[in-house]
């Protein structure tokens, strides 16, 4: 004697429930679009053509490289960083040329600019300002055929712009100090030779994690929930990305050559952040722990520790300050 098993039964036809089961057209389309490789979610960018004035919406890849966002483009761009790792990995030379040297175009460019930048100069100290107007404008068309000719970059710091901000460089004073030398333009590793004569360009694997923020169980939930960083585990992953970056700047100049690496981010179990980065070429463990130690991002952080408004409690508008206090 066999026992029936009971399933689900199946929504009569026509029902809410039938309809809520039916699949919406965008997860079709987007479905499609994964499937031949097309970005499920296109940038439209708007192109004029200048001589006749016509107006045509160009759809842009949105070029993300995770595939929660989008599983075409994120697969293209991991086939490019393949392609790019096969192509470039062993190279004995830089793949990028220098530049061309200028031209006698250029040059007399450049120098008209630096010529009018005198007179703008002259025009500011007596207060001209119909002369320091047409001055500028004859800049802007001096760097505007400087940019048709190729010249990358500008000439001269723009004066009419704002001022540039500036941010203090002060390291830390709790923060070790780090080696740094004078960054060569070449992203080719150091070379050893055997006692064969063999020449050997050997890489590095590294892997860096933050600190733990409490014991967990072998599914990752804290053993003691009263003592876990939560606060800080959360701080950490917003933060991880910079601190990454401030990383690798610190080790090129510390090294004195651009590192070119291919990494990856994930969290582990005990989900703090992780880190694993193949490097070109070979750089000493010991440096390696100075600029890690050496490393960090400063963040402003409020206090948050005692709530301050509540819902009886709101903050008020104060109109001299023009804020809320």
């Amino acid at each position: 004697m066999t026992t029936p098993t009971m399933g689900p039964a199946e929504p009569p036809a026509g029902s809410r429930a039938a309809r809520m089961r039916q699949p919406l057209a965008r997860q079709v389309l987007e479905a499609v679009a994964a499937e031949n490789g097309v970005c499920i979610r296109p940038l439209a960018m708007r192109r004029v053509d200048v001589v006749t004035g016509e107006t045509e919406i160009i759809p842009m890849a949105c070029g993300a490289t995770l595939a929660s966002k989008c599983p075409s483009c994120a697969e293209r761009a991991r086939k490019l960083r393949m392609a790019q790792c096969k192509a470039g990995w062993h190279l004995d030379d830089e793949p990028l040329p220098d530049p061309d040297p200028p031209g006698d175009d250029a040059k007399t460019l450049v120098q008209l600019r630096a010529d009018l930048e005198a007179v703008r100069t002259d025009a500011v100290t007596g207060h001209d300002v119909d002369q320091i107007g047409e001055v500028d404008d004859l800049i802007s068309q001096v760097d505007a055929a400087l940019a048709d000719l190729g010249v990358r970059g500008k000439a001269a710091p723009d004066s009419r712009d704002r001022p540039r901000r500036t941010r203090s460089t002060r390291r830390r004073q709790d923060a070790p100090d780090l080696p740094r030398l004078p960054v060569d333009r070449r992203t080719v590793g150091r070379t050893f030779t055997g006692a064969d004569g063999t020449v050997w360009r050997p890489s590095m694997f590294l892997t860096l994690t933050c600190d733990s923020y409490g014991r967990v169980n072998s599914d990752g939930a804290p053993v003691d929930p009263d003592g876990y960083g939560y606060r800080r585990a959360a701080r950490d992953a917003i933060h991880f990305p910079k601190l990454v970056d401030r990383f690798w700047q610190n080790l090129r100049r510390a090294v004195g050559y651009d590192v070119q690496y291919f990494a990856c981010l994930e969290p582990q179990r005990r989900l703090a952040p992780h880190l694993h980065a193949a490097m070109r070429g070979t750089i000493p463990r010991v440096l390696l722990r100075q600029v890690a130690a050496a490393t960090y991002h400063q963040v402003w952080w409020p206090a948050c520790d005692q709530p301050i408004y509540a819902p009886d409690r709101l903050p008020v508008w104060d109109e001299q300050a023009g804020g809320y206090t």
